[in-house]
C-alpha cells in the first residue's frame, strides 16, 4: 500500500541541517561488550541506504551494579537506527546468534504479509544461526522503530529506531534531529517476571493505599464515604492504584539506553530548532513527558505528519510514536523528563549547548488514582459486578445515523461473562479530549488525541461497509487478557474481506490503559462526528473508553492484531486477522 502521508495540505521545502541522532545506551566497550550506565555523549551506530546486515547476539550490560545478559542488535542497545529513503527498496539480512528463534517486525511499516515478521502468521521466525533476508518498498515516510517479536526478546533490549527521509524534503527545518527512544529495562528474567504475574498480578505494585491513606481519605471525604468507598474496590478485589502492572521498583527506565543519572544530552546552538522524535520502546510502560521551560511542538504522531499543536506534555503509549520541535531561546540546559504513569520512577536527559550540563530534574507528580468514572463504571454497576457470579448476556443495540454508530449500550459478547473477565464498563465514553488519569488539571497544557489531526484526508473516502466491535477484557487477579473474552488460544481469526472499509469499535471493559496495534494496516480514528481526524498504528484506549476508527483491509495475508502490552499480549490480548479475497464475516 503506498500512502502520501504528507496530505498535500503545505508545500515541502528542503532545508539544510545537522542529523544528531539519538545516542545508545551507556558507555559502549566493545572489546569487553559490557554497556554500563554511565553519562555518555557517543554517537551511536547509524546505519544508512538501502543494503543493511544485522546480527542478533546477546550483550552484557550493568544498569543497576549488576551485570545482566541483554539482546542486542550489531552490539548496540538499543538497536542500530536505520535511516531509509522514501520510494527505495530496502535489504535487511538478519542473523542470529542467539541459543533460540528471533525475529523482527518494522512496527508501523506497511510491507507484504511475509516480511512483517511475526513468527507463527508472517513466517516461522529466524532459527539459531540462521539470515533471513527482508526485502520490501518503503512508501511512507517518518519515525518508526522495530523490535522483536518473539517471546520476550523485547523486553531484553531487541529495540532500535527507523526514520525514514521523505522524497520532497522534510516539511518542518530543523538544524537538529534526535531520536529519543524511551524502554524500561529489568535485571529480572522476564519469564521471572510473567510467572509472577500470573501468581500475583499486583506483586509489583508497590504504591497500594496504607493505612495514611485511609486517614486522608476520612479527612477529605468525610468517614461515611470514605468506607463506601474502600469497601466498593475491596468488594471488586481491584485497587485504584493498578496503573501499571510492573513500576520503578523493578524497571529502570532508560532513555536512548542510558539511566537517569547517565543523563543522555542532546546539543543545540542558540537559535536552532531542535527536532526530538520519541518513540516509546518499553515492554509494559507509558510515559508523560515535558520539558519544563519549552513548548513543545507536536508535528507527527505514529510518522504521519498532523497539524502543528503546542503543548506542554503528552502522554506516550507503549509503542506509540511522536515528532516534537522545540526552539530553546536560552543559552542552557533544559530536562527531557519522562515520567512512568504510575509514578514509580522516570526517564530523564538533558537538551544542552554544551556537553556535560545539566537541569533541575522534576520532582515526580503525586501518585494517580483511578476512579469509577476513569474505568466506565457507576458506583452501582461495579458493585453489581463485584458480587454477581453470572450475569446474563446484556441486550444492546447499535443503530446508524448517517453512516456514524450510534452506542445505546455495550454489547458486551457472552463470553464476557465468564471466569476470565472480572469487570465490565457499562457507560463508555469516547472521550478523546481526555489526557488520561493523573494528568487533568495539572494546570500544564496536555496533549490528547482530539487535538491531533493527521494532514489531508483519510487513506479511504469510503463509508464503512461493517463493524466490529471488540472488547478489551481481562481478569486482574488471574493475570488473564482477552478480547471480548476469549484468549488468543480460545479465538478464531478476524476475517477481513480484501479492500473492504470497516469500522472496528473498541470498547475498553478493563481498568487498565491499553495500547492496540494492528499490523499492516493503517488506524484512522474518527472524531466525534464520525469524520477522520487522526492516523495511528497504535491506538491507546483508556478504561471506560469507546473507541473507533476505520481501517481499508488492502493488505491481503495473516496478520497480528494485540495490544503492545508485552506482557498482555503473551497472556492472551491477541487475535489474528485474515485478509483474503474470500471471508467467512462471522466474528467469534
Amino acid at each position: 500500500m503506498s500512502i502520501d502521508a504528507r496530505g498535500g495540505a503545505q508545500p515541502l521545502r528542503m532545508c539544510r541541517r545537522r542529523f544528531v541522532q539519538g545516542i545508545a545506551g551507556g558507555t559502549l566497550l566493545l572489546g569487553a561488550g559490557t554497556v554500563f550506565g554511565r553519562t555518555h555523549s557517543a554517537s551511536p551506530q547509524v546505519l544508512s541506504g538501502s543494503q543493511f546486515d544485522l546480527s542478533i547476539d546477546q550483550l552484557a550490560v550493568n544498569y543497576t551494579g549488576a551485570m545482566r545478559m541483554a539482546t542486542a542488535v550489531n552490539e548496540q542497545l538499543p538497536a542500530p537506527l536505520l535511516r531509509w529513503r522514501e520510494g527505495d527498496v530496502v535489504t535487511l539480512r538478519v542473523t542470529n546468534h542467539l541459543p533460540v528463534h528471533s525475529s523482527i517486525h518494522w512496527h508501523g511499516m506497511i510491507v507484504p504479509a511475509d516480511m512483517d515478521g511475526v513468527p507463527g502468521l508472517s513466517f516461522h521466525g529466524i532459527a539459531p544461526g540462521e539470515t533471513f533476508s527482508y526485502h520490501f518498498p518503503v512508501n511512507q515516510h517518518g519515525t518508526y522503530w522495530y523490535h522483536s517479536h518473539s517471546r520476550f526478546q523485547e523486553q531484553t533490549g531487541l529495540y532500535g529506531p527507523i526514520v525514514i527521509e521523505p522524497r520532497g524534503g522534510e516539511r518542518h527545518c530543523c538544524e537538529r534531529d534526535y531520536t529519543v527512544i524511551l524502554s524500561d529495562w529489568s535485571d529480572l528474567d522476564p519469564e521471572h517476571i510473567y510467572a509472577t504475574l500470573k501468581r500475583q498480578s499486583d506483586y509489583f505494585n508497590y504504591q497500594q493505599r496504607t493505612a495514611a491513606d485511609v486517614r486522608a481519605d476520612v479527612a477529605r471525604q468525610g468517614a461515611s464515604a470514605a468506607r463506601a468507598d474502600w469497601a466498593m474496590w475491596a468488594r471488586m478485589r481491584m485497587d485504584p492504584t493498578d496503573l501499571l502492572d510492573v513500576s520503578g521498583s523493578t524497571y529502570t527506565y532508560l532513555m536512548n539506553g542510558s539511566t537517569p543519572s547517565g543523563n543522555w544530552t542532546a546539543l543545540f546552538g542558540r537559535g536552532e530548532r531542535v527536532r526530538l522524535r520519541f518513540i516509546n520502546g518499553s515492554s509494559m510502560s507509558y510515559f508523560d513527558v515535558r520539558i519544563p521551560g519549552l513548548t513543545m511542538t507536536v508535528v507527527a504522531a505514529d510518522g504521519q505528519d498532523v497539524e502543528p499543536v503546542g503543548v506542554d506534555e503528552f502522554r506516550i503509549g507503549t509503542a506509540e510514536v511522536y515528532d516534537v520541535i522545540v526552539a530553546p531561546a536560552a543559552d542552557r540546559a533544559y530536562t527531557i523528563f519522562a515520567q512512568a504513569m504510575d509514578r514509580s520512577g522516570f526517564a530523564r536527559g538533558t537538551l544542552a549547548p554544551q556537553p556535560g550540563m545539566r537541569a533541575e530534574v522534576p520532582s515526580l507528580d503525586s501518585r494517580p488514582l483511578l476512579s469509577m468514572a476513569d474505568m466506565g463504571m457507576a458506583a452501582a454497576a461495579a458493585v453489581a459486578m463485584a458480587e454477581r457470579p453470572d450475569m446474563p448476556a446484556m441486550s444492546g443495540m447499535q443503530s446508524m445515523s448517517h453512516g456514524v454508530p450510534v452506542q445505546t449500550a455495550p454489547r458486551h459478547a457472552r463470553a464476557e461473562y465468564g471466569a476470565g473477565v472480572d469487570m465490565l464498563a457499562d457507560n463508555p465514553q469516547s472521550r478523546l479530549d481526555d489526557p488520561g488519569v493523573g494528568l487533568r488539571g495539572n494546570g500544564r497544557r496536555v496533549l490528547t488525541y482530539a487535538d491531533l489531526h493527521t494532514l489531508g484526508a483519510a487513506i479511504d473516502a469510503r463509508q464503512p461497509q461493517r463493524d466490529i466491535e471488540l472488547h478489551l477484557t481481562g481478569h486482574m487477579q488471574r493475570y488473564m487478557w482477552s478480547f471480548n473474552g476469549r484468549r488468543f488460544s480460545e479465538s478464531q481469526p478476524l476475517q477481513f474481506r480484501y479492500r473492504e472499509r470497516l469500522r472496528i469499535v473498541l470498547v475498553n471493559d478493563s481498568m487498565m490503559t491499553h495500547p492496540i496495534h494492528l499490523h499492516g494496516m493503517w488506524s484512522e480514528i474518527e472524531d466525534a462526528a464520525g469524520e477522520f481526524q487522526l492516523r495511528k498504528h497504535t491506538v491507546t484506549v483508556q478504561p471506560g473508553q469507546r473507541l473507533s476508527y476505520r481501517v481499508t483491509a488492502d493488505a491481503p495475508g495473516r496478520w497480528a492484531y494485540h495490544c503492545h502490552l508485552l506482557y498482555h499480549m503473551e497472556a492472551g490480548m491477541f487475535r489474528e486477522v485474515v485478509v483474503a479475497a474470500q471471508a467467512n464475516t462471522a466474528q467469534p
